[in-house]
């Protein structure tokens, strides 16, 4: 009777891990109340670029956007190089900081340095007390919250093998047990394919009030293509290679 141990463990673990991606959702479908007109407001090309990407999203906008004013180039091979070294804000400032004092580095590490700027918070903070960007706790809850579910099928399938290598033989019984199996496995599974239907868009940058603000911007201006598409939004094919790296730069030749 080994096997009921087994089954208890899959049981608990599956119950317990489908239950905080529950209490998860549940924390993620309600973030800040928007400021009073917060949803009236346009966005900023910066506050746009968060809630469409991340702080990696408003990092690209902040290099496209010194390169077009000539403050840096942006090289199909992927370096960034200095002209201009007086930022006209933070999140530029931050920029020029992140290529240090050579004037010249790799646009990748500029771009992740930068993203993590003290300037790319406070940008976060501001749009998640509007209540236009979800929390970042909200986020990584659910994401940890997921990796449990998957995590109690994986330990349930193992536990199903287990309890079958300590059945007697000949007994027969080896398809009632995986049954009692079956059961935890496809309530983790149900709650995984439930999660990623109604879950998937609470993990967005932008909450529903942000999402409604996107869906106003226009996105003619290269920059707000931008903001919104990322950076196969660029039209110019050297851009787009200096942030691949230079790998596309190197196919077309």
């Amino acid at each position: 009777m080994l096997w009921v141990l087994f089954v208890l463990v899959a049981w608990a673990t599956s119950a317990v891990s489908c239950a905080r991606l529950c209490i998860a959702a549940v924390e993620a479908a309600r973030p800040p109340s928007p400021e009073g007109g917060a949803e009236k407001r346009q966005l900023s090309l910066y506050e746009a670029a968060f809630l469409s990407g991340g702080p990696h999203r408003v990092a690209e906008l902040t290099l496209v956007s010194m390169h077009r004013r000539r403050m840096l180039m942006l090289a199909h091979t992927g370096w960034a190089t200095v002209v201009d070294p007086e930022g006209e804000d933070d999140l530029e400032r931050s920029v020029i900081g992140a290529i240090g004092p050579a004037g010249q580095a790799r646009i990748a590490p500029v771009r992740a340095a930068a993203s993590a700027a003290d300037a790319v918070r406070a940008l976060a903070d501001r749009l998640v007390s509007a209540g236009l960007a979800v929390p970042d706790g909200a986020r990584s809850g659910l994401a940890a919250a997921v990796r449990g579910v998957w995590g109690a099928s994986v330990l349930t399938v193992a536990m199903a093998a287990a309890a079958v290598l300590t059945l007697p033989e000949g007994q027969g019984a080896t398809t009632q047990v995986l049954g009692w199996f079956a059961l935890p496995l496809l309530l983790s599974l149900g709650c995984l394919a439930i999660a990623r239907i109604e879950v998937h868009p609470y993990t967005r940058w932008a909450s529903p009030s942000g999402q409604r603000l996107l869906g106003a911007l226009s996105t003619e201006d290269t920059l707000a293509a931008l903001a919104v598409g990322g950076v196969r939004a660029l039209d110019d094919p050297k851009l787009r290679a200096a942030f691949s790296g230079g790998r596309t730069a190197h196919r077309s030749h």
